[in-house]
């Protein structure tokens, strides 16, 4: 789910993500939260950085994910004009590993980390900047008309 996170996850450990970070945002399936992300870095007309991204597994393989990236880098985008978009990704994490390229984001760099069992880890970072972004927006509208 993310780094800092304990199995299994609690109310207190998403009171805290969302106190120190910033645009927390949930996707509802009907009623429920299925889905949940923020910025844990947006410097305005720079970079904002997508963490916390959770999708529950009820509503995985299903778009819950693909609609949330995708209102967080129309905030990223829109609201704080960011020059790119970063999203990072655990090596064990086999699907967002596939997923976030569907999305436009390609590989920027690899930073070892320790995971939760303190075994060596691999963090991707992936990036998406704004005219790739904008070609995408601009090839989805075209192909809906």
């Amino acid at each position: 789910m993310f780094p800092r996170a304990v199995y299994p996850l609690t109310p207190a450990q998403l009171q805290a993500a969302v106190a120190e970070r910033r645009e927390s945002t949930v996707i509802l399936c009907g009623e429920k939260v299925v889905g949940f992300a923020n910025f844990y870095t947006c410097q305005p007309a720079d970079l904002c950085a997508i963490g916390n991204v959770i999708v529950a597994p009820s509503a995985r393989r299903q778009g819950s994910g693909r609609a949330l990236v995708e209102e967080m880098l129309r905030k990223a985008f829109e609201i704080y004009s960011a020059k790119a978009v970063e999203i990072s990704c655990f090596n064990q994490n086999t699907a967002g590993l596939l997923f976030y390229p569907k999305l436009g984001f390609t590989p920027a760099s690899v930073e070892e980390r320790v995971d939760w069992a303190g075994e060596k880890a691999a963090l991707i970072h992936f990036r998406l900047p704004r005219e790739a972004w904008q070609n995408r927006q601009e090839a989805q509208s075209a192909s809906s008309r």
